[in-house]
């Protein structure tokens, strides 16, 4: 019937936006604007990189802390929350739910027989050292491995799996970020990334460049807890937004009026 009013097939029409979104993409961006840690120096083969940040324990944390030992009786006596609850169920804010030590605001923890003990401000290798000393008189060669669970990043944007993160050791950086994301889409600036950090009580907002090679002297190379990373799309995504706006009228429209003389026939 198409073919009788003189109306292209379906199979055109699709063909044809295919070929347009294409062409559009093709031009709209460069690879100039998607090839990561592009050569900004001129003949340099290698770079330095940023100081590695090492988290420091703060009230409000959520400490997993797991104690073995040559008598694993005893062991479990000094592991209250078990490896199944520390993998999180999940509640009805679709976070999973956190067993283990809390720090308090003064600072402390409390573990079973050994009592208060301060661990703010201290690396969770610190505070491995200190639990482990504090065991000795109650277990015989005590092993303990803590773990940090507030440690948490959010990626936004023009990423393939936009999501809030839990890092399960104390150290990532800005591209192992974007990995667990998936990795900015054709679309995404990857030349002026927005990183969310709050200091000293405050938010600060900086722009990291990843198609040159000196983001790895960035301070902003590794992540800290709770930062926030944002690709902010570009304009083929803007532009892409706009056509499919302007465009579904007029698809509307033939669609209806093709409908009528379908009906009339």
């Amino acid at each position: 019937m198409l073919a009788k009013i003189g109306l292209p097939s379906q199979a055109f029409i699709a063909q044809a936006c295919l070929y347009s979104s294409l062409i559009n993409l093709i031009a709209c961006v460069s690879s100039k604007q998607v090839v990561y840690f592009q050569d900004d120096t001129g003949s340099r083969a290698s770079v330095p990189i940023a100081e590695a940040y090492v988290p420091r324990i703060k009230p409000g944390d959520v400490l997993s802390i797991q104690v073995s030992s040559l008598n694993p009786d005893a062991s479990a006596f000094f592991n209250p929350y078990t490896p199944t609850t520390l993998t999180g169920r999940t509640n009805t804010s679709g976070l999973p739910e956190m067993a283990g030590y809390l720090v308090a605001a003064t600072g402390e923890i409390e573990l079973p027989l050994v009592g208060r003990l301060t661990v703010s401000d201290l690396t969770v290798s610190e505070c491995n050292a200190l639990i482990k000393q504090k065991l000795i008189p109650f277990l015989k060669e005590p092993t303990v491995n803590v773990r940090n669970q507030n440690f948490r990043i959010s990626v936004l944007g023009e990423v393939t799996r936009p999501a809030l993160f839990t890092i399960p050791n104390d150290q990532i950086t800005l591209i192992e970020a974007l990995s667990l994301a998936g990795d900015a889409t054709i679309y995404g600036r990857r030349d002026n990334v927005l990183v969310i950090r709050e200091e000293s009580g405050k938010k600060t907002f900086s722009r990291v460049d990843l198609t040159q090679r000196n983001l790895f002297r960035s301070p902003y190379y590794y992540l800290h807890p709770n930062d926030i990373v944002y690709v902010e799309p570009g304009k083929a995504r803007v532009a892409n937004a706009d056509r499919f706006y302007l465009i579904v009228p007029t698809v509307l429209s033939a669609l209806s009026f093709i409908a009528i003389l379908l009906t009339r026939n």
